[in-house]
């Protein structure tokens, strides 16, 4: 049973939440020195990460992320710590993409009128 479980919801469709997922991939590659494996899927992607201490895995949808770990026994006493980490940086670059997202919404718009 995983320790660590997040879900956000988001708007951005299944291309913009890849592109979110890849750089919160590189993003723990580089600063948690974790092994990350990207599954494509038709509906929905699996990103699976790990490195010792923890193991987990990201469903990456089109109206949605959900992230489950499991924490090492050196790790569990910061459950809490690690669990608010993740989940700020997950809704920064989510906030950070639907802004981008909107930006081309809000020119054509602006055109129309």
């Amino acid at each position: 049973m995983a320790d660590l479980n997040l879900h956000r919801d988001h708007t951005l469709g299944l291309a913009r939440a890849r592109k979110v997922a890849l750089k919160w991939a590189e993003h723990v590659e580089e600063k948690l020195a974790m092994e990350c494996t990207i599954i494509e899927g038709d509906d929905e992607d699996v990103l699976e990460f790990k490195r010792s201490g923890v193991d987990g895995r990201m469903v990456v949808a089109a109206t949605h992320f959900d992230l489950e770990a499991t924490l090492g026994f050196l790790f569990k006493p910061f459950l809490a710590t690690i669990e608010a980490e993740v989940g700020k940086q997950l809704d920064e670059a989510l906030a950070k993409e639907s802004t981008k997202a909107a930006k081309p919404a809000a020119k054509a718009a602006a055109k129309k009128k």
